[in-house]
């Protein structure tokens, strides 16, 4: 979830611009940080929290969309980072659009500690249920995880990946680099902690630039920064002169895309998996690239992106 996870989330799309109260009540990283409220339905009304990066942006779109029209009037607030919604959810939060791995591996610190052992299955599933009894202890429950995923990843320009024989993260062991990421990256398994301790690099430096955002990307460019964090989706840095990495000795988990839903809403609406669940089902890797393809080159709103997949796949 990181980001991941983290478009190609990559996307320099842009947030999706939401107005409203939802998230009035959530902590905030950033001031820009947008909110949504749409509305109004006879089922009652759900809050959903998530990431401000552009796929995120676009699956909470569709969230909303297929809510919205079973009834249910929908708040919705995205933050910087899983550590801001993450202290309201269960609670002032319903719904998450989240990556398995992502929310798995978060309440495991949380429960166990930064430095604790990572739940690194490559399965979607697998992951799901090694962190079962943190998810019930934590209140949360997974609805069908879809066979849509998108990994971390780390980037270098085309230049620097010739001039020093890097095409892969085990290639930087060693070597100094400043890291442009998102803002929860440091210490993170997935993000800088792992580069540093399983990869060896000397990471001297995290700037929170953001995940796949035009200030990443910029500041790799510009020399400011050697890496970037995007994801495996972003399907726009061949365009800028920039390469990832290969992730050789595997330190991402799974993160296929599955909501997360408070167990406690959930059994008072039940009907809200039969609402997801088809969604869940009809993404794929391939689409969601494209998907992200159609925010970053051709500069589509993810809402508009998201209504004409729900609309194409007959959910709408």
């Amino acid at each position: 979830m990181h980001l991941s996870r983290t478009l190609a989330a990559v996307l320099a799309a842009g947030a999706l611009a939401l107005t409203g109260c939802a998230g009035d009540d959530l902590p905030s990283d950033n001031a820009s940080d947008d909110s949504s409220s749409s509305g109004g339905g006879d089922k009652g009304s759900v809050t959903i929290a998530g990431q401000n990066f552009p796929e995120a942006t676009l699956v909470a779109s569709m969230y909303e969309q297929l809510l919205e029209d079973a009834g249910y009037t929908v708040e919705t607030k995205l933050v910087d980072s899983r550590d801001a919604y993450m202290p309201t959810f269960p609670g002032d939060v319903d719904i998450v659009p989240e990556y398995v791995g992502g929310i798995v591996n978060f309440l495991n610190s949380q429960e166990n500690g930064d430095s604790a052992e990572p739940f690194e299955a490559g399965d979607g599933q697998q992951l799901a249920d090694d962190g079962a009894d943190l998810l019930e202890a934590a209140g949360i429950e997974l609805l069908d995880i879809s066979p849509a995923t998108d990994t971390n990843a780390f980037f270098v320009t085309q230049e620097y990946s010739e001039a020093e024989g890097v095409t892969t993260l085990s290639d930087l062991e060693g070597k100094s680099v400043v890291l442009a990421a998102a803002p929860d990256c440091e210490g993170r398994l997935d993000c800088e902690g792992g580069l540093s301790d399983e990869y060896g690099i000397d990471v001297t430096k995290v700037l929170e630039l953001g995940y796949a955002s035009d200030q990443t990307y910029q500041s790799v460019l510009d020399g400011e920064s050697q890496l970037g964090e995007t994801s495996t989706t972003d399907g726009t840095l061949e365009s800028q002169g920039l390469v990832v990495l290969e992730d050789d000795k595997e330190i991402q988990p799974a993160q296929n895309l599955v909501p997360a839903v408070s167990a406690d809403f959930l059994a008072d609406n039940e009907d809200v998996a039969d609402i997801l669940n088809p969604l869940m089902a009809a993404l794929t890797t391939e689409n969601l690239t494209e998907m992200n393809g159609q925010m970053a080159v051709d500069r589509a709103k993810p809402e508009d992106v998201a209504r004409e997949f729900l609309e194409a796949e007959g959910l709408l």
